[in-house]
């Protein structure tokens, strides 16, 4: 009989997709089951892969750090949370604890510390959120995706392992990719990603700068819930998607070069397939900085070109594009001595080492 192991974490893509990139290894040793909310992206990302049933829903609170009303009710829900995360881990005894982060992950991490179940976290950003940083202490191994960001764990024994990228994302076929898109000319293929919510500023520029780009590349473009544009589908060389799922990997396979935020996972995920990227990161007016950090430090590593979002115009992200485009190749040579495909192992020996 197997051990059964509990994956946490969501609110955001960049907060489940590392947990479903470990899956695959896990279930060979462990019946996986998953705490996560209701209406978070985590309930219909996850259940494709586990079974039926394990999937648990509880309460949580948003950690904000900014007035509102919302802060009055949001302690009663991580209490109401941490309550329903005793109960589903002493129902289902785990082994193990794996926690990505976001608001989620709090309770369960507190319930499991009570219970005295082994704790693994794993932080995906340069410098550590909220929700992590109230974890560190609970846990009993630390894992980090940027060497740097070991200092601000307060563990001695954190260790950096990268962040943990599906293996199927290798896998994409050319051909299914081409038919996917629609794509029947011989341009290289720019391929843009604003994130699981879309990004109203990039796509409002790349709205603009369409045609123009269309003479060069055939656009594949990934624009987020709600933000398909139908009187697009008109130009020649453009494909809109609102979202892509298992089909990714298709579409990676005969993009050439990418435009994207600068979440961890997303920009991990293009290092391991060594896919140059232009990344426009979140400023620090909506953000807490953390895009700008992770995408300045593939900057200077050589792996990417950075925009920042305040000198977005249609010009600067053609020309910006434009030239990663032509230099395309020192790039891929850059990323190539990364080794970024080790971290998914790295994360595996760390949860069997705290049960040991």
């Amino acid at each position: 009989m197997k051990d059964t192991i509990v994956l946490t974490g969501g609110g955001t893509a960049g907060h489940v997709m590392p947990n479903i990139a470990i899956i695959p290894d896990l279930e060979k040793n462990f019946d996986i089951h998953y705490i996560g909310t209701y209406e978070g992206m985590e309930h219909w990302l996850v259940n494709p892969y586990i079974k039926k049933g394990n999937y648990h829903v509880i309460k949580a609170g948003k950690l904000r750090r900014y007035l509102s009303i919302q802060n009055l009710k949001d302690p009663l829900k991580v209490l109401l949370g941490f309550k329903e995360s005793i109960k589903v881990l002493r129902k289902v005894k785990p082994k193990v604890v794996f926690s990505k982060g976001g608001y989620v992950s709090v309770p369960v991490v507190f319930a499991a510390k009570l219970l005295r179940i082994p704790i693994v976290l794993h932080e995906s950003d340069l410098t550590p959120g909220l929700a992590n940083r109230l974890a560190f202490p609970r846990c009993d191994k630390v894992c980090v995706s940027f060497e740097s960001t070991l200092i601000h764990t307060g563990k001695a024994d954190a260790i950096f392992t990268g962040t943990p990228v599906r293996k199927e994302l290798l896998k994409g076929d050319s051909k299914t990719g081409r038919n996917l898109c629609k794509i029947e000319d011989t341009k290289p293929v720019l391929m843009i990603m604003c994130g699981s919510q879309g990004a109203v500023a990039i796509n409002s520029v790349v709205d603009l700068a369409l045609e123009k780009l269309c003479k060069k590349f055939h656009v594949v473009h990934i624009r987020g819930n709600g933000n398909i544009k139908e009187e697009l589908d008109s130009i020649d060389g453009y494909t809109q998607f609102e979202f892509i799922g298992e089909e990714l990997k298709h579409i990676f396979k005969i993009a050439d070069i990418i435009l994207s935020r600068a979440g961890a996972n997303a920009i991990f995920e293009l290092l391991v397939l060594n896919l140059p990227s232009l990344l426009i990161p979140l400023p620090r007016a909506s953000s807490r900085g953390d895009q700008i950090l992770n995408a300045e430090h593939f900057k200077a590593n050589g792996w990417s070109k950075i925009l920042y979002q305040e000198d977005l115009t249609l010009d600067s992200l053609y020309l910006n594009l434009i030239n990663l485009y032509e230099d395309k190749a020192k790039y891929k040579r850059e990323m190539k001595k990364a080794h970024a495909n080790e971290a998914n192992e790295k994360i595996i020996n760390a949860i069997y080492s705290v049960i040991k």
